[in-house]
This record gives C-alpha cells, sequence and structure tokens, in this order.
C-alpha cells in the first residue's frame, strides 16, 4: 500500500500503481470525469501514470491553471498531427501552451499556411479529436530518439534531442501521431470539443534572429463548445476596449515614427488626464509623509554599475552616451531607485530622523525590441509613480504596511476591486541571479510574507519573480473582462544600500544600515492608463474623466446662456465644454456619447427662461430638467462615491 496526502492535508492509501484517475474515483465520480491532468511531488504526471511510491497529489480540472496546461499542450500536439495531413514534409519543433491556447512551430519549406487554410485544419484537427486516442508516453534512449528523428531529416529535434541526458528522454504517442515530449497531457484527444486557430506569425528557432524563421500557428481549443463561443465574444469586446482604439478615439495620445517606437505622445486630454492621477497620488502621498524629489533623466555610468543596473539593463538598453570628455559615460536612466540613494546620501541621518519617504513621478528608459512593444503596455520610454523609503529594520514592518494602504486605496478609487497578492521571491535553483547575502534575502521574504498575511490579503508566492535585489509584493488585478494585469508592486531591499553605503546614527550612537522600500502603486503611468482604458472601456470614474460635461445648445440663440452654464460649472471645477457646431441636437447627442462623456446638458428657450438645464446622462439616457445648483450637487455627489479621501 502507498500513503497518498491531498491538497487539504488528507491522507488515504491506495494499492501500488494505483493512478491518479483511481485517486479521484475514490473521492468521486463527478470528479473522475473531469481530472484531466495532475501533479505528483511537484512533477506534472498523466492522470494513468502508476502511483509507486507515498507522495503528494493534486488533480487538476479544465478550471485550474495546470489543467488548462495540460489541455492546450495536448491541443498542440493534435494541431501538429491535422497541419501534417495537408503539409506532411512540415518539420516540428515545439508546441507549449501558452497564456491563451497554445501554438506550433513548424518549418513548412516552401509552403504557406494563411488565414484561408484555418477551417480546413480545424476540420481536421476535431475529425483526429473525435478517435479519442489515448496520450500515451513512453522512454526512448538518446540513441533511439536521435536516430528516428535523423530519419525524418527534422535538424530541430535533433538539436533538442543532443541538449538533453540519456534516460531522460521521452515520446508521446497518441494515434498515427508521436512528438518528442516531457508529459503533461490529458487523458484522451476526446476531451476536445471544440478549437480555434486564431493566428500565424514567424518565429525564429529559438527566438534567436540567426535561425531559421519558422511559422507559428496559434490556436484555442476548450471542452465545450460554449466556452470557445465565450471566449471568441470575450475578444470581440476586448476589441472594443483595446486602449490604442480607445486613445486614438479620445484624442489622449499618439505615436510618431519620426520621434521613434515606443515613445508615447500625450495630446492635450491625455496629459490633463496623467496629471490628474499624479495629483491624486500627490495628494494621499504628502498625508502618508512622502516627500516629491526629481531627479534627472540620465546618470553616470557608474551610478548604475554600483548599483547593479548596469549588469541587469546594459546590453539590452539604450547605448552609452558619451560626452568630448575622455572615459566619460551616461545613460539614459533605466530605474529611479539609484538617484534617490544618492539624494539619501546627502548628509547624515539618525534614526530619529526616519522614515525617509522619497517619491517622484520620473521617466526611465529601455531598449525593449520592436517585436514587443505594444500601445501603451509595452514602450522604451515610461513615467513610473515611483517612491522609495529609507527606515530602520524595526520600522519596516509598518511601513511595509502602511504601502499596502496607500496601493489599496489606489485600486478603490479607481475601480479596481477584484486582485490577488503574489509574494515574488527568489528563485532557489539559481540564486546567481541575485544579489546580495542568503540571510538578508530571508529577512525581507520573511517580511513580506507576514505583512501580507497581517493584512488579511489574498496572496501566493511565486519562486523565481523577485527583483534581483530583493523579493517584492505584486498586485494581479483582474480587469472587466476577466483578465489578469500586474499592477502595483512593493520591494524590499536590504541590498542597495549596502552597495552605496547607506548609513544612520542608531540610539547606540553606532552606524547602521537601512532598510529600502520600493514602492510603485501604479507602476508605470502608460501602462495604468491602457490597463484604465480597457477595464473601462474609456468609460473613466467621474473624478478623473477629461470632460465631465459637454453643453449643447439647441441653436446658436442660446449660445449665450450656454456660456453662462459653461461659467457657473467650471467655478465649481466642473470640466465642462460646449458643442458650438452648426449641428442638429440628435447629431451633438450621439457624439457626446460615442466620447464617453459623463453628462449632456441641452439649453434652449425652456431653460433659458427657467434657469435650468436639461440632462442626459451617458449610456443612461435623460435625468429631466435641474437647477445648475441641483446639477452641480448631483456632480459632486457622484465624484465623492468613488473619490473618498486617503
Amino acid at each position: 500500500m502507498i500513503k497518498i496526502t491531498l491538497p487539504d492535508g488528507s491522507v488515504k492509501e491506495f494499492e501500488m500503481n494505483s493512478t491518479p484517475i483511481d485517486v479521484a474515483k475514490s473521492i468521486s465520480e463527478g470528479l473522475a470525469r473531469n481530472v484531466i491532468s495532475a501533479s505528483f511531488n511537484g512533477t506534472t504526471i498523466e492522470t494513468t501514470t502508476p502511483l509507486t511510491t507515498d507522495g503528494s497529489l493534486v488533480l487538476y480540472t479544465f478550471n485550474d491553471k495546470d489543467g488548462k496546461k495540460a489541455f492546450w499542450h495536448s491541443s498542440a500536439h493534435v494541431l501538429a498531427q491535422a497541419i501534417l495531413e495537408f503539409y506532411p514534409n512540415a518539420k516540428l519543433t515545439i508546441g507549449p501552451a501558452i497564456d491563451n491556447g497554445f501554438y506550433y512551430d513548424l518549418d513548412l519549406g516552401d509552403d504557406v499556411i494563411s488565414e484561408k487554410d484555418f477551417p480546413e485544419i480545424e476540420k481536421k484537427f476535431l475529425e483526429l479529436a473525435r478517435e479519442k486516442a489515448e496520450f500515451k508516453m513512453r522512454e526512448v534512449s538518446k540513441a533511439d530518439a536521435l536516430a528516428y528523428y535523423k530519419g525524418r531529416n527534422n535538424e530541430y529535434k535533433v538539436e533538442l534531442i543532443e541538449g538533453l541526458e540519456d534516460g531522460d528522454i521521452t515520446f508521446c504517442d497518441h494515434s498515427n501521431f508521436t512528438d518528442l515530449c516531457r508529459g503533461g497531457h490529458i487523458p484522451n484527444t476526446g476531451l476536445i470539443k471544440a478549437v480555434k486557430i486564431m493566428n500565424v506569425a514567424g518565429a525564429y528557432w529559438r527566438g534567436d534572429e540567426k535561425n531559421n524563421q519558422l511559422t507559428r500557428v496559434y490556436g484555442i481549443s476548450f471542452p465545450k463548445q460554449k466556452q470557445l463561443k465565450e471566449y471568441l465574444e470575450l475578444l470581440e469586446e476586448a476589441k472594443k476596449r483595446d486602449h490604442r482604439k480607445l486613445g486614438k478615439e479620445l484624442e489622449l495620445f499618439t505615436f510618431s515614427q519620426k520621434v521613434g517606437q515606443g515613445l508615447p505622445l500625450w495630446l492635450p486630454k491625455g496629459a490633463a488626464l496623467r496629471s490628474r492621477l499624479e495629483d491624486f497620488l500627490k495628494k494621499a502621498q504628502k498625508k502618508a509623509g512622502y516627500e516629491m524629489v526629481m531627479t534627472p533623466h540620465i546618470g553616470q555610468k557608474d551610478l548604475y554599475v554600483t548599483s547593479g543596473h548596469y549588469a541587469k539593463y546594459g546590453e539590452d538598453s539604450f547605448q552609452p552616451i558619451t560626452t568630448p570628455k575622455d572615459d566619460e559615460e551616461f545613460l539614459l536612466k533605466p530605474m529611479n531607485c539609484p538617484h534617490h540613494c544618492e539624494i539619501y546620501a546627502h548628509k547624515p541621518y539618525s534614526y530619529k530622523d526616519l522614515p525617509i519617504r522619497y517619491a517622484e513621478f520620473g521617466t526611465v528608459y529601455r531598449y525593449e525590441q520592436s517585436g514587443e512593444l505594444h500601445g501603451l503596455t509595452r514602450v522604451r520610454g515610461f513615467t513610473q509613480d515611483d517612491a522609495h523609503i529609507f527606515c530602520t529594520p524595526e520600522q519596516l514592518d509598518s511601513e511595509f504596511k502602511n504601502v499596502i494602504d496607500l496601493v489599496l486605496y489606489v485600486f478603490t478609487s479607481l475601480g479596481f476591486e477584484n486582485f490577488t497578492a503574489q509574494v515574488s521571491i527568489r528563485d532557489m535553483e539559481n540564486l546567481d541571479k541575485y544579489i546580495g547575502e542568503k540571510e538578508t534575502w530571508e529577512l525581507a521574504e520573511n517580511a513580506i510574507i507576514n505583512a501580507a498575511k497581517d493584512k488579511g490579503l489574498d496572496f501566493v508566492i511565486e519562486e523565481g519573480e523577485a527583483a534581483f535585489y530583493g523579493p517584492k509584493l505584486d498586485f494581479m488585478v483582474k480587469d472587466a473582462l476577466g483578465r489578469s494585469w500586474q499592477l502595483g508592486t512593493i520591494q524590499v531591499d536590504y541590498n542597495l544600500p549596502k552597495r552605496f553605503e547607506l548609513t544612520y546614527k542608531g540610539s547606540d550612537n553606532k552606524l547602521h544600515r537601512p532598510v529600502m522600500i520600493h514602492r510603485a502603486p501604479f507602476g508605470s503611468m502608460e501602462r495604468f492608463i491602457a490597463i484604465l482604458l480597457e477595464h473601462t472601456g474609456g468609460k473613466f470614474p467621474l473624478w478623473l474623466t477629461p470632460e465631465q460635461v459637454i453643453i449643447l445648445p439647441i441653436s446658436e440663440k442660446y449660445q449665450n446662456y450656454a456660456e453662462k452654464v459653461l461659467h457657473l460649472l467650471e467655478n465649481s471645477e466642473i470640466r465642462a465644454l460646449i458643442d458650438d457646431r452648426n449641428e442638429k441636437t440628435g447629431r451633438k447627442i450621439r457624439d457626446a456619447e460615442v466620447s464617453k462623456i459623463p453628462f449632456m446638458v441641452i439649453v434652449g428657450e425652456k431653460e433659458q427662461d427657467e434657469n435650468t438645464v436639461s440632462v442626459r446622462k451617458h449610456g443612461e439616457g435623460d435625468i429631466g430638467a435641474l437647477s445648475i445648483e441641483d446639477f452641480v450637487s448631483l456632480i459632486k455627489e457622484e465624484v465623492n462615491k468613488t473619490l473618498v479621501p486617503f
């Protein structure tokens, strides 16, 4: 008998060579029908893998992240099988699961797959899936594996196999299809009921542009046709909410090839939006004891060598700027923290002076590859709502929790209510990626975990996601479409204070090293605004939206009254404008709806005589006639619902 520990901590005994499906059946027949993958002692296995030792078992359904991974990886095998039916000379390379679906990279030689081929490939895919062929793993010697793929003139698989150890090589078979594979599959192809090929693109072998260009076919699959339908509807909604589309329609930002890729230009409305976001955070920061600082856009190379950023970003960032002086090099700054360390170092501090909290909306630069640039979410120049707290070790817990409160305040004020937290720690298998000592890393990691527990956060621990100088707490926010985004981060850092030799005088009259907290509730202004645009569909919270009210005079006779209304609204700090175009009122209303202006006020003879306005609300229609004073009160009340004081 073997003892199997389940996720709830319970332990059950089973016969030797029992499988995960056997374990699922012992719990319930319903679970057994839905289990599609499993892991045993942290290693992904098949649902039919015999269990021969005591250990911990996790069962996955399609609703689990790891279940989807197995489902989509298995689907990649079926996709490759289907493509080979049409292109039998294609050379297979790799086919992993990704966040939304899967892809397979193939060398098609002179053949080409285009969008018109998708329906036939999908039809063949489902035909093959209906065979209900089982996925079966088998070990293969290195010699046999090499011989198999050399016989098929597949230099890509040969290259992969040459990098593997004999004894660690496995093939996966289903139906008449075989592929080099580490495992992690669903029981059989019949579980795949729906598939959609999403896109076809070029991709270099192993991501190296010096290698052959392959054809990458993207797809997504589901265990029910209904789920595919819902996913495609979600994609259509996402297209409507694409921040690049909305940014253009709302005249917030633009890009110019002459200025350069990945360098956004903020238009007047977008610049005003950014300013309001900055003012909102500055006001909260001031109450929390932060002081604003400003630093240059460049710094000497030695600054970033000292901080470790040059080793991290140097090769992949903008190249050094040389000056007429020999051996003098500057860099566009990739981070603000080295500059803030030097501000701290400008004078001595006592423990009585700490904590010191410096904040800056600082623009940084990183040379992202052109293929990775995407609207505002991936740019080469972006502004961080950066702050760095220098505190004593005893102050770390309270300061960290205070930052959590600030981040949660930002989320609440902007309508991000569905989020989880992620404690990002070191990759214990690759400690060379990080700077600093083991002891300080453990202190920092434990400080974050304890603070997250004390604040009652719903959090997970992710190994390998820490910054190179310290662990961090990342906030993963779900938007209105259910997509997850990383927004807001807090990091604990014992290393930069040491590298910059920062000190304070303690109560014992000796010099001590401060602890540094890095934090950015927005992350970057560009990315945050992009996500906010897509989350709201361009319908910003009333306190933030570029224009809160548009005044629509029904003819030029009422222009003077419209201007009077505008003046009264502006005196109450309400952002308004007049649409005085020579257009019909119906057209003006439609245009205001498209521009997502929250309130429209229509003024004509009746409104002028009664000193009122007829109010329409975006997406809702007529509210009715209100006095200007009551209308102002209505707007103030709506603003106060979301924008509460910190």
